[in-house]
């Protein structure tokens, strides 16, 4: 029934829509279509959602927005662990999910006029801490973060003003391209994505704090006493 009503309403607001009824359908299709954007519920028959997430992050980039229960924090974090771009709590309204799909499809539209006009990657160092613009990630130490395109952006957007506490709002429209609302812990939890990935590939020159309400700033680490 979810399935149905989903792909009546977008396909009424003009989208393009496949819709796979199970899991393992779903996957076969990913893997072999290219798509603008995936939409997934986790709970789906013949195949979790967590594990076709896994799968398509493993050789595809195309932006994931998950569907969960509301309340449902334990699922929602493993998706954004597992390469997330997104997640719409159920239930949600037509205009929220159209929203936040618009807003990824904007997103596609500005990397792909970013990559039509650059060649060659655009590589940005703190300490040899590496930004490529091609991919989307940073290294370090020949190591690579592995970051979900909006995690990239987040990260991107808070280097370019270090020291600056950057507020919710201003992240919520400049990164996610939507409205800040007090119940939306996507921020959140791609912060929370950014500081487990640096710290695995051994970055600590940098962190990624917060400043409780206010937002978060890019700052140099203190040095040992």
């Amino acid at each position: 029934m979810l399935g149905a009503f989903v792909h009546d309403q977008l396909d009424r607001c003009g989208f393009h829509v496949t819709w796979c009824q199970n899991g393992s359908e779903g996957l076969e299709r990913a893997q072999k279509q290219v798509f603008d954007v995936v939409l997934m519920d986790i709970l789906l028959p013949g195949m979790n959602g967590l594990d076709i997430l896994i799968h398509l992050r493993r050789r595809h980039a195309m932006p994931i927005i998950l569907m969960s229960a509301l309340g449902a924090e334990a699922d929602r974090i493993t998706g954004f662990r597992h390469g997330a771009d997104d997640y719409l709590p159920k239930p949600f309204s037509v205009d929220e999910l159209r929203v936040r799909i618009e807003a990824i499809l904007r997103r596609v539209e500005l990397e792909r006029r970013f990559n039509t006009v650059i060649d060659v990657p655009v590589a940005l160092s703190i300490n040899e801490l590496t930004f490529d613009e091609s991919l989307c990630d940073v290294t370090f130490g020949r190591k690579a973060a592995q970051l979900t395109r909006s995690e990239y952006r987040l990260l991107e957007t808070l280097w370019r003003n270090p020291e600056d506490v950057l507020s919710k709002p201003f992240l919520y429209q400049h990164v996610l391209q939507r409205g800040y609302s007090q119940h939306d812990r996507s921020l959140d939890m791609h912060v929370s994505q950014i500081r487990r990935k640096l710290k695995a590939i051994g970055y600590e020159a940098h962190q990624v704090r917060t400043v409780w309400g206010k937002g978060y700033v890019l700052t140099a680490a203190e040095a040992d006493a």
